[in-house]
């Protein structure tokens, strides 16, 4: 079946504009190079999964652009800036019908099973995106998964100190972002 971006579907105003249907092709020639072009590529790669009508797809792209070994003063983040108001976006607008998966759930998983690149900056991001879901989506319809939690012994940090962790560790005005977009 032909991969097309579906009619009349609204872009989302915090990625980039994408005319064509991109494949994970666009981001997997930068191997291991999470440059701001792969960050960048990951941002397309997102709007183009969310025009074809795949939602919980595109926060997965989203989650990769994090993946990204940026610096506070590279200018890519002038235009796009770190992708927490494009993920609350697409979790309000993500129409009725279209799987979105449980993002609470998986950002739980996420920050506790993290690897890669960065993976301490990685998991208070991930960690930040759950706090995040809880406030969109969160609620009977995307608990936490407390079967993890127990039998793991997770206790997961509150706002405050993923905050203050991201403050420490990310880039400058990134927990500043995210309380916005939380508080938003």
């Amino acid at each position: 079946m032909e991969r097309r971006h579906l009619e009349n579907r609204e872009s989302c105003p915090l990625l980039p504009v994408v005319e064509e249907v991109l494949t994970a092709q666009v981001t997997a020639g930068f191997k291991r190079d999470y440059n701001a072009d792969f960050y960048h590529a990951s941002l397309r790669y997102a709007q183009s999964l969310w025009l074809e009508g795949k939602p919980a797809q595109a926060l997965l792209q989203l989650n990769k652009a994090l993946m990204a070994d940026l610096a506070g003063k590279d200018t890519i983040l002038l235009e796009w800036p770190l992708p927490y108001a494009a993920k609350r976006w697409l979790m309000v607008n993500c129409p009725a019908g279209e799987f979105l998966g449980n993002p609470v759930r998986h950002y739980q998983h996420l920050a506790t099973r993290m690897s890669g690149p960065r993976p301490e900056l990685r998991r208070w991001r991930a960690g930040a995106c759950f706090h995040l879901a809880e406030v969109v989506v969160g609620g009977e319809a995307n608990p936490r998964d407390e079967e993890q939690l127990g039998r793991e012994k997770i206790v997961i940090p509150d706002l405050r100190e993923v905050l203050a962790q991201l403050g420490d560790l990310g880039l400058g005005g990134e927990a500043q972002l995210v309380e916005e977009v939380i508080a938003e």
